[in-house]
């Protein structure tokens, strides 16, 4: 207890440059599990955009294309599957419940997603979350348009807002489909995955606007108004994708294995969590980088907190020395320098942890509401305390340099004066 009182003592006599020192660790450790955190929280994020899915399906290509465009609208599919195939695996007796996907259009830059009822009804996100109307309704007229909340925001629609769909996505979008216009009946609430900027219509709206078009273009001399397309058959003859919830996850691979020889058409079928745990290994250079930089943030907080001890050898040698005088032998100046290390980086990590959960409750609800990103505010988890450990053996060891240099001063050096 005697060395502990001395060592408070010191670093209080000492107090600005200590204070400097807690802060500069402080901030390391913040930053450290700053990152953890939202690492952590982005990849449970980025696994749950799309919950409760056993298996998509579409035409024959990639699976990580097949997943790209299907459940982050990225990319365009190669071909198409047809709507008796979709027909045919939806009424198979393993299937719970089908979303027949049409991609392929746009407005604005934001894509447009033609499905059926059901979406609002089955497709989760998160941990199974639903998708929650936060104003107007759902789709039910062919020509109305349920839109993301990101889209709703970015163009400032609100429900009653007409608004007409391009041909084409990106560059290739080249035409308007301006003589059958929608109208937005609902918007949905915030969900921080790709249907923030998703505009969602029927699949029977998908077909009405292309219904005088060929081969991407408008048929010459043919012209059919929307009043016209009510009164036709809108049954599609394809779709891009068709997200599957089975009756019993154990048929995922019977049913997977059954889809990839399905002979009447070529069609890949993919576990959306294997696929999506592939693309997360894909990204993870980013991840590790981000790791790496807090890494170092943290150690050089460390060398500064090794500079700051030794700085101050050289001023102690005369407190050294009366120490050595009145019995305190070689060890018990190395073990105070030690203890000295151990309360500074204790200090700072949980002035580190106060900074990170102040942090985190200020930031959360904005993180929320303009990415989606939920944060949790708990105890630190198993990586975390492990890593809180690193860094408080870490700066035992930083210790080490000023406490061997303390040790190897003399009484004699201690005591002289220096001209």
């Amino acid at each position: 207890m005697s060395i502990y009182r001395l060592a408070l003592a010191s670093l209080a006599n000492r107090r600005n440059t200590v204070l400097l020192t807690i802060v500069a660790i402080a901030l390391g450790v913040t930053l450290l599990l700053g990152v953890e955190r939202l690492r952590g929280e982005a990849r449970e994020s980025f696994a749950n955009t799309v919950s409760g899915v056993d298996l998509i399906i579409g035409a024959r290509g990639g699976s990580m294309q097949l997943l790209l465009y299907s459940v982050f609208r990225i990319g365009n599919a190669s071909s198409e599957m047809s709507w008796k195939s979709y027909e045919k695996i939806a009424g198979d007796p393993k299937v719970a419940w089908a979303l027949p996907f049409a991609l392929g259009d746009s407005h604005k830059g934001f894509r447009v997603l033609g499905t059926s009822a059901a979406y609002f009804e089955h497709f989760r996100y998160g941990q199974k979350r639903n998708l929650r109307i936060s104003a107007g309704k759902q789709f039910s007229e062919l020509f109305d348009a349920v839109l993301g909340a990101d889209v709703a925001r970015e163009l400032g629609y609100k429900v009653g807002t007409s608004f007409t769909i391009t041909h084409g996505v990106g560059d290739a979008a080249f035409a308007e489909h301006d003589d059958k216009p929608f109208r937005v009946v609902g918007i949905l609430a915030k969900t921080g995955t790709p249907v923030d900027r998703t505009i969602h219509v029927g699949l029977d709206g998908i077909v009405a606007i292309h219904i005088d078009w060929r081969g991407g273009a408008r048929v010459p001399g043919l012209w059919i108004t929307a009043d016209e397309a009510r009164m036709m058959n809108l049954r599609p003859k394809t779709v891009t994708a068709v997200l599957i919830g089975l009756k019993s996850r154990r048929m995922a691979f019977k049913l997977l294995r059954q889809i990839n020889a399905y002979s009447p058409e070529p069609l890949t079928a993919i576990l959306p969590g294997v696929v999506l745990h592939e693309l997360w290994r894909a990204l993870g250079t980013v991840e590790r980088a981000l790791t790496v930089v807090s890494i170092l943030v943290v150690l050089t907080s460390l060398l500064g907190m090794i500079a700051m001890l030794l700085a101050g050898i050289d001023g102690r040698r005369r407190e050294m020395a009366i120490l050595r005088s009145i019995g305190a032998g070689p060890r018990h100046v190395f073990a105070l320098l030690l203890l000295e290390a151990l309360i500074l980086t204790a200090l700072g990590i949980l002035l580190g942890l106060a900074f990170l959960y102040g942090a985190l409750a200020i930031a959360r609800t904005s993180l929320e509401s303009a990415i989606g990103l939920q944060i949790s505010i708990g105890l630190p988890g198993t990586v975390e305390f492990g890593l809180l450990g690193l860094i408080l053996v870490a700066g035992i060891f930083a210790g080490v340099v000023p406490a061997l240099r303390a040790y190897r001063h003399s009484l004699s050096d201690g005591m002289m004066v220096r001209q």
